[in-house]
């Protein structure tokens, strides 16, 4: 095969996705939240170049003119890939940290981000300082102190580790799962008499 392999190969089922969840040489995904997915075309390629073995597979069929291979639903990196050992301070980890929950009210959706203490008061955007707050909560207490508002923290902020991110990840499942991932998603979770 020459070296854009992937272009030759023809997927079947109209359009279907059939993405790959990729686990980490430990056997656990890389991520939670985003959950690390290839897509088939990825895992194919990686397979074909053997940097991962192929745990699981889909029914489904793709061929080139000389190969066919059935379309991979689980692959297994053949080197570890070491894990952040700290979060990036971002948007989506600081909701993630916050469990997608306004730290005011327990309200979820619609979240935005609010400085306990405010920065026209000195505040700083950091991880100690930032939390989820819906609209309501972060209008009410707009540049002003929790003292002065009577408002009160549900939780402290903190700076999370980056396995604490995806332990919390683990609670959030994406709309689609495979039933060839359950085994790996979930493996160090108490099982049922």
């Amino acid at each position: 095969m020459d070296g854009d392999f992937t272009s030759g190969f023809l997927r079947h089922q109209g359009g279907r996705q059939f993405p790959a969840l990729v686990l980490n040489a430990d056997y656990r995904p890389l991520s939670y939240l985003p959950l690390s997915l290839w897509t088939w075309q990825e895992a194919v390629k990686a397979a074909w170049l053997e940097r991962v073995s192929i745990i699981a597979e889909y029914d489904e069929v793709v061929h080139s003119p000389s190969t066919e291979i059935r379309i991979p639903s689980v692959v297994v990196l053949k080197d570890y890939v070491k894990p952040a050992r700290s979060a990036a301070f971002t948007r989506f980890n600081l909701f993630l940290r916050d469990e997608f929950s306004c730290q005011y009210c327990g309200a979820r959706g619609d979240l935005t981000f609010d400085h306990v203490v405010p920065r026209s008061r000195g505040g700083r955007t950091t991880w100690e300082n930032v939390v989820a707050a819906c609209g309501p909560c972060n209008l009410k207490k707009g540049a002003r102190t929790l003292a002065q508002t009577g408002m009160q923290l549900r939780r402290r902020p903190r700076r999370p580790s980056g396995e604490e991110l995806r332990n919390i990840g683990r609670k959030f499942p994406p709309n689609h799962l495979h039933e060839s991932w359950m085994d790996f998603l979930y493996w160090d979770v108490e099982l049922e008499e």
